[in-house]
């Protein structure tokens, strides 16, 4: 490809409000330009990249014998109505309606539509396991696309579905995906771990997320040392090392604490530790149940893991004027004593264990303290709901948990029968017993791969795509496009290694500066200068890792390529 005819818009600097260093790298060398908020086009350079990317994934999802298929963007909304998702799925969803008023949407993501048309027409276990894949634009309305590719209205995605008559077969099929997206991801370059995480709007309860490391990330993940225990902190487990020394239960008394709502106000006007003291916080369930969740005074509610427990669809905190309905207190004052107000008391697993605490009296401006579980209250049901806390012990290995920023690059779900027993899609079993499909579900985010691809591979002056991906695998660039002598000798690299590699003649009319820079911008694996000892058969070679170019007669060029490219 001759560069003097090829469409690479660059920019001396990025647009101010490009943060991102992937964005402002994508922006700068011409690979996509924004259209709308959170909507790109993919120029010349980064169509290249994506396409390879896509290759790579078309390769793996074939081993696996996955076979490829394609659905429409444009969905009904009864389709969503019948999984239960439509409400769930929120203001993210762009909803729209024909001219004969029915609703219908753009598609976010396809279970529904696979349930639809492939779970329903299986009708013997016969039949599976089978899996498809699709690559396809997706389309959501984030409330802030930012960060270029990482987070947009529209954007490319690899999702793929399972379906199973067993859960050995599932196992089996999550299995093989997982590998697959491994690879996927190894090849592409793109370093990342397989962490515990949250199924969300989804459904099921078995996911793992592919998580890039990146100072830009929207995620956080918790690891230890060994790479034991990883998991988004969503979903993150620590092991509480506070143990209170067992005493004989005191009799309860009420104290005045005007005007003191929070726990770090309790702490100061009290006097006491914040292990002392339970936090109360009423919850909405479901828009219709009234939940009352302690955890103790040093530790933080994790709504996630709240719903998980509750196996609910939507959790929120009550807000002021409902928590004064409800239960005749406000904020800082609501307890569990005499809660007969709450459907139900639900408590975090550091409550056990504690002597003689303070609760809300479900009084404004009033405290008990001396009070203990089972004597005072009771409690429906325990559990994990609380954030991890960085530096706790995990719960595999009891090593120190850290916090790292990434991006999620991949998920993958265990659905089971979340939407086939929800849509009717049953199957007859060995024994000819009407059995619901067992489902899994696999994604990639094809377009933000891309951008973790460059916050992984930034250089100083560009970027150093891995050779898989890279939008050309050998630069050429021409010093001096009058010396017939090197023109001669790029004309030659350029057709010897065409025949093999994608290659990227840079045959303009520029000054040396300008090349070099645009060079630094495409990024490819090798850079071969043809200059001014083109007519000894000397040119210079150049990673976009090396400091500076090294010098290389033409006839040891092949073995240099090959080490490099393979």
């Amino acid at each position: 490809m001759r560069q003097s005819k090829f469409f690479m818009p660059t920019l001396k600097e990025a647009p101010a409000d490009a943060v991102a260093e992937s964005h402002k790298l994508m922006l700068r060398g011409g690979y996509i330009r924004q259209v709308t908020a959170g909507v790109y086009a993919y120029l010349p350079l980064g169509y290249r990249v994506l396409r390879k990317a896509e290759n790579i994934m078309e390769e793996e999802m074939s081993k696996i014998d996955v076979p490829e298929m394609s659905m429409p963007h444009f969905l009904p909304a009864s389709l969503w109505e019948e999984s239960g998702r439509l409400k769930k799925y929120g203001p993210e969803m762009f909803r729209l309606k024909d001219r004969h008023g029915r609703e219908s949407l753009l598609g976010p993501t396809h279970e529904e539509t696979f349930t639809e048309i492939v779970a329903k027409n299986l009708k013997s276990y016969k039949q599976m396991p089978i899996a498809l894949y699709q690559i396809q634009t997706k389309f959501r309305d984030e409330n802030r696309p930012r960060f270029g590719l990482l987070r947009g209205r529209e954007f490319i995605m690899l999702d793929a579905y399972s379906f199973a008559a067993t859960a050995d077969q599932l196992d089996q099929q999550f299995e093989d995906e997982r590998k697959a997206f491994a690879n996927v991801f190894k090849r592409c370059g793109v370093q990342v771990r397989q962490v515990i995480a949250d199924s969300g709007t989804m459904g099921g309860k078995n996911s793992t997320e592919f998580q890039a490391p990146a100072d830009i990330g929207e995620d956080t993940i918790a690891t230890n040392e060994s790479g034991s225990y990883s998991a988004n902190v969503e979903m993150a487990e620590s092991v509480d090392t506070f143990k209170q020394a067992p005493e004989d239960p005191k009799e309860v008394a009420k104290v005045a604490t005007p005007g003191q709502k929070t726990i770090a106000d309790l702490v100061k006007f009290m006097k006491v530790p914040a292990t002392r003291i339970v936090k109360s916080v009423l919850y909405i369930v479901d828009d219709k149940q009234t939940v009352l969740v302690l955890i103790r005074g040093d530790k933080k509610i994790n709504e996630i893991k709240l719903t998980h427990l509750l196996d609910a669809d939507s959790v929120r905190e009550a807000n002021d004027k409902e928590l004064k309905e409800i239960t005749g207190a406000e904020k800082g004052g609501v307890g569990p004593v005499k809660a007969d107000w709450a459907d139900k008391i639900i408590a975090d697993n550091t409550v056990k264990g504690l002597y003689n605490f303070v609760v809300g009296a479900n009084e404004t401006g009033y405290q008990l303290k001396n009070v203990n579980l089972n004597r005072d209250f009771t409690v429906d049901d325990f559990g994990d709901i609380r954030v991890a806390n960085e530096g706790e012990p995990d719960p595999v290995d009891h090593q120190p948990l850290k916090f790292t920023t990434s991006i999620e690059v991949g998920h993958i779900f265990k659905l089971g029968t979340y939407y086939t027993q929800t849509m009717g899609a049953k199957f007859l079993d060995k024994n000819g017993k009407a059995q619901p499909v067992i489902m899994g579900s696999y994604g990639i985010g094809v377009t933000r791969m891309l951008s973790a691809i460059v916050e992984q591979h930034l250089t100083k002056f560009g970027v150093a795509w891995p050779k898989e991906v890279a939008p050309f695998s050998i630069h050429i660039v021409q010093m001096k496009m009058n010396k017939e002598e090197q023109t001669k000798l790029a004309e030659q690299l350029e057709k010897k290694f065409s025949a093999k590699y994608d290659v990227l003649y840079d045959d303009r009319k520029e000054r040396a500066g300008v090349k070099f820079a645009d060079a630094d911008l495409v990024g490819a694996p090798i850079r071969i200068t043809v200059g001014k000892k083109a007519g000894d058969g000397i040119v210079e070679v150049k990673r976009p890792t090396d400091a500076k170019a090294t010098e290389i007669p033409v006839d040891k060029l092949d073995n240099f390529v090959n080490k490099e490219l393979g």
